[in-house]
């Protein structure tokens, strides 16, 4: 299977969030590792959208789209901060 980071799915993510979210940062719920959602480690070939913590391999992530809506989980996510402006 084919990983990406995260920033392959940054058109995705600004569909689901309303804007950049390659810059945003998470905290992974497993370990507690803070990182830029650009540096997630994304599998596009599941089945939608998975992303998971760079550090310890944890599912932070799911998009699935289902009859033209999107089904977000980020329950692996300890906090998702706001998009940082560069």
């Amino acid at each position: 299977m084919t990983t990406f980071d995260g920033n392959a799915i940054a058109g995705t993510l600004n569909a689901v969030f309303g804007g950049e979210m390659t810059t945003a940062s998470g905290t992974c719920a497993s370990c507690g590792a803070t990182e830029l959602l650009a540096q997630l480690r994304v599998y596009r070939d599941a089945p939608g959208v998975v992303a998971r913590c760079e550090h310890c391999d944890a599912i932070l992530m799911v998009i699935v789209e289902k009859r033209g809506i999107a089904c977000v989980d980020v329950s692996g996510f300890a906090a998702l901060e706001e998009p940082t402006q560069l």
